[in-house]
């Protein structure tokens, strides 16, 4: 059992903290405090210096200047393993969880680690590794069956990993658990399962870091807001006493209203109608119009059908049944190459994995789409065709940078998703759909992608936003469908709907939908 200190003093203390890279200055004199048993959350853009704090708290990065406090001692060097040790667990976005390892293996080595001092032992105690996996994963919620215990994890929902990410921090004994962007692919059902969890750690005397962007999930669970600016902790406050506005112009330097962005109109003409779409396992009968100029939003949960019906669209799944029309006439969208061809452009929901060739430039990401149109006849690419391709893109999007050559894995979050819906804006889509937008962006990329969003719709492009972020599409959406069990349950003008309404047609029985 790790010793837990009973001295007055904050369990974790930042004061003075620099960190440099090179030339680049990430933190500037970072002061901030971590007491056992309350929850905090980091807030700031993308690139404020948020992710370089949680990887000095947790060992990864050593401070340039400044001074590390544990239960009131200074720590003249914080590694991984004496973090680990301390009881810090970070659970980061990827989860670092070993794919090809079962649950209960995952859990018990955490640990393993910290018993071992760094070093796994050469025989696993297998009734141990069960016994701890089991205790911690009641923690969590999920019941410790062999067959859950045993599974592999690479096998397992995402909501499912996570959790198994944090039973292993339990299963070490951690004191201070971060999260970073916990809840980024998580349905609103899931946020509420995790929300347990965490409440269940508070009431276990261990504190909970969140990095997130999504203010709503804060403000229930209470705490600290901690808000970061170009490197500076600008404030360290409680969270329930400021406004979304209030912390939002904390984070920005910029007053951001909370409004409705869309206020124009579609065009009365229909751009694409499906008709009783159909794809076994996935969705049944799914009929809708879009018309030119529209914002359609697709909600429902992760089993729902909307990520499948979102990806048949665009080409990347076949359909079993039913037929779509673009401008009146029937078109086949058997593959993306077809889809391209028809006009319809898809931002995929992982930029990363899907998305974007993170160590190539913003040049080289922008232009794929029309190597055919700014090559010469004979097939060589004209380097200036593209340089005049990819400022145009960067300046509708509006990205922080004028440099065309920078690698996209050096740029923020959003401005990363401000490369990717630019990406297609270069083919002059008539359907765009939009996968999870602003997935892991801060709130001021945010707005800059609503607004694009709406220019995009007042020009005439059609546009399907597939989202479990509610306010998202109210904001956005000229209507919304949600969608329950494969099938569409609601079709709402967003002006006359509410989250609460939206959610309970999202939660429905399949009996409660045929009264």
């Amino acid at each position: 059992m790790r010793d837990r200190s009973s001295s007055d003093a904050p369990f974790l203390e930042l004061r003075g903290i620099h960190k440099r890279f090179g030339g680049v200055r990430a933190l500037s004199g970072v002061d901030l405090t971590i007491e056992a048993g309350k929850a905090y959350h980091l807030l700031g853009e993308n690139g404020c210096g948020k992710s370089t704090v949680i990887k000095i708290m947790s060992g990864a990065h050593a401070p340039t200047e400044g001074s590390i406090f544990l239960d009131g001692a200074l720590i003249p060097k914080l590694t991984p393993m004496a973090a680990l040790e301390a009881g810090i667990e970070t659970v980061y976005q990827d989860l670092s969880l070993l794919p090809n390892l079962t649950v209960a293996e995952n859990i018990a080595l955490g640990e393993q680690l910290v018993a071992g001092h760094g070093r796994l032992l050469r025989f696993l105690d297998r009734q141990r590794v069960h016994d701890t996996a089991a205790a911690a994963l009641s923690k969590v919620g999920l019941d410790p069956d062999r067959a859950l215990m045993n599974s592999v994890v690479g096998d397992l929902p995402l909501a499912i990993r996570q959790r198994v990410a944090i039973a292993r921090a339990i299963a070490a004994e951690a004191r201070l658990v971060i999260m970073d962007e916990p809840t980024t692919s998580l349905t609103r059902h899931e946020v509420e399962t995790l929300i347990e969890v965490v409440n269940r750690l508070l009431d276990s005397n261990v504190a909970v870091l969140f990095v997130t962007h999504k203010l709503e999930e804060c403000y229930r669970i209470g705490g600290d807001a901690i808000v970061f600016r170009d490197g500076l902790s600008v404030a360290q406050c409680p969270i329930k006493g400021f406004t979304r506005g209030q912390l939002a112009e904390l984070m920005t330097g910029r007053a951001i209203e909370s409004v409705r962005y869309r206020k124009g109109a579609p065009e009365s003409k229909v751009l694409l109608t499906a008709t009783r779409l159909g794809r076994s396992g996935s969705f049944r009968d799914i009929s809708f119009s879009l018309h030119r100029g529209e914002i359609l939003g697709i909600t429902g949960l992760s089993d729902s059908g909307r990520n499948e019906l979102a990806m048949a669209l665009a080409g990347h799944l076949p359909i079993d049944a039913g037929t779509i029309s673009l401008d009146d006439r029937p078109v086949s969208i058997g593959s993306p190459s077809e889809a391209i061809d028809h006009g319809i452009g898809y931002v995929p929901e992982d930029r990363l994995s899907e998305g974007l060739f993170i160590e190539k430039s913003i040049l080289e990401n922008a232009v794929p789409l029309i190597l055919g149109r700014i090559a010469s006849r004979f097939g060589l690419i004209d380097r200036g065709k593209g340089r005049e391709a990819a400022h145009r893109i960067a300046a509708e999007m509006k990205l922080n940078t004028a440099d065309i050559d920078l690698p996209v894995g050096a740029l923020s979050g959003g401005n990363q998703q401000r490369v990717l819906i630019g990406r297609w804006l270069s083919i002059n889509p008539r359907l765009l759909i939009l996968h999870g937008p602003t997935v892991g962006v801060d709130v001021g990329s945010k707005e800059t992608i609503f607004r694009a969003i709406q220019d995009m719709a007042d020009r005439g492009i059609g546009l399907l936003i597939v989202s479990d972020d509610l306010p998202e599409l109210l904001q956005n959406c000229d209507r919304i469908l949600v969608m329950n069990a494969g099938r569409i349950v609601e079709d709402l003008r967003a002006t006359e709907a509410d989250e609460d309404r939206i959610y309970q047609s999202m939660l429905a029985s399949q009996s409660e939908l045929a009264e």
